[in-house]
């Protein structure tokens, strides 16, 4: 009797471990998905904004030489627009539905559900979930949050494989992206 009750009591410790790490990898599954997604819309909304108007940066006051360190950057890549564009980009998590789980690697990736430019888009790989939809909303809040200056940073810097750069490399929501394709979110 002594015997059965042990194995009961590993074969409970056994699924409560397996389930805290299922749980686990789907949280970071979110977390690697909204920080994808977050990259997708911010290149999104950056690629809106007309290339050519410029904006000045740096100091209005006058040195003692009389000379002023202003210097011009793009707009579209500019603090101040990518502090406004990360403000608004997590509204855009509800537009995402969770795509079928990989059966090879058991993990779950997301895709957008409803197309910018109002075309016809192919979901029969995806669910849309109210659940799905605001864990993602509430991940990507988090990112902006924590992460806000490396976003700012590789945005404002960087135009190659910021998806693996950020999500992966410098913050570790991704640990397994760099496996993934780069479509995949």
């Amino acid at each position: 009797m002594r015997e059965a009750a042990i194995l009961l009591t590993a074969c409970v410790v056994v699924c409560l471990l397996l389930g805290s790490s299922q749980a686990a990898r789907q949280g970071q599954d979110v977390r690697c998905g909204a920080c994808r997604a977050l990259v997708d819309e911010m290149e999104w909304a950056i690629s809106q904004t007309d290339p050519k108007k410029m904006i000045q940066t740096g100091s209005f006051r006058i040195n003692p030489d009389g000379s002023q360190s202003i210097r011009e950057v793009p707009l579209a890549r500019s603090e101040g627009n990518l502090l406004e564009l990360m403000e608004s980009v997590c509204e855009s998590m509800g537009d995402y539905g969770e795509r079928s789980t990989d059966p090879s690697t058991s993990r779950k990736s997301y895709i957008r559900l409803k197309s910018r430019t109002g075309e016809a888009m192919d979901l029969s790989e995806a669910t849309l979930d109210s659940r799905v939809t605001s864990s993602l909303k509430f991940a990507c809040e988090t990112i902006v949050e924590q992460h806000e200056d490396e976003i700012i940073e590789f945005f404002a810097h960087e135009t190659d494989n910021v998806k693996d750069k950020l999500c992966s490399k410098r913050t570790d929501l991704c640990d397994h992206a760099l496996l993934m394709s780069h479509d995949e979110l």
